[in-house]
């Protein structure tokens, strides 16, 4: 039996970032979007950056959605 990475169901937004292969490429413009809006929301202006890599602005997402509650 293989094992298929590909074969599972799990999204990789129930893998840890730091596990991703591409991680350390620049967040996309979706990931962008989405944590202005978050820091924008939680008055945290400093949670946004424009430099972050994919792995980092999927942290910062997911720990802003939890100060916001929205999880």
């Amino acid at each position: 039996m293989s094992k298929n990475p590909k074969s599972h169901t799990s999204s990789n937004t129930e893998k840890d970032p730091d596990d991703w292969v591409s991680g350390d490429e620049p967040m996309t413009g979706a990931q962008r979007s989405y944590l202005k809006t978050l820091s924008d929301q939680a008055h945290r202006p400093e949670a946004y950056a424009e430099d972050l890599t994919k792995a980092e602005a999927s942290k910062r997402i997911d720990h802003l959605k939890q100060e916001l509650d929205l999880d």
